[in-house]
């Protein structure tokens, strides 16, 4: 059974990300921006040793397991070799590579979204909430699953019928 407020998250997001192309920029793009932002936190250690990035990594994978549980798993499998490449980045390429690193993922990523929210005609979610922000890679992630078999029950969700999306 899917958690009710995610449900809701879930529906908001996908309801401004219905065009396949924008989807597929989000495939893209999504993945490459949450990369960005773990490169420059890697940078930083705190006394303990770890970094801000790993604490981050950490923090949303807790929040996306709370919200849903398989979702937030497979989100760990993406997010792990993530953070192990901007730990490697910071640690071996130095400051200056790591944010050109940074840069590029970042402005390339959302080069994808915003691109795809033209094919869609309509601005990012985010623009209206931000927690929107959270919700987007745990879309794409039920995207993949969905695309694979798994978590048909998002279906009615990620792509309601037509019927049920028409106004009053």
């Amino acid at each position: 059974m899917v958690n009710g407020f995610f449900a809701r998250q879930l529906g908001v997001y996908a309801s401004y990300h219905r065009d396949p192309r924008n989807r597929l920029t989000h495939l893209i793009g999504i993945p490459a921006i949450v990369f960005a932002i773990l490169v420059p936190l890697a940078l930083v250690r705190l006394t303990s040793g770890l970094s801000l990035a790993t604490l981050v990594a950490v923090g949303a994978l807790i929040g996306w397991i709370a919200l849903d549980r398989s979702i937030g798993i497979a989100m760990a499998a993406i997010m792990v070799p993530m953070l192990l490449a901007a730990e490697w980045i910071a640690a071996s390429a130095g400051s200056a590579l790591a944010w050109i690193v940074f840069a590029v993922f970042f402005v390339g990523g959302w080069v994808f979204q915003l691109v795809g929210h033209v094919f869609e005609g309509r601005r990012p979610a985010l623009v209206d909430n931000l927690f929107q922000a959270f919700i987007g890679p745990m879309f794409i992630m039920a995207e993949v699953l969905m695309a694979a078999g798994l978590r048909q029950d998002l279906r009615r969700i990620v792509d309601p019928p037509a019927a049920s999306m028409a106004g009053p």
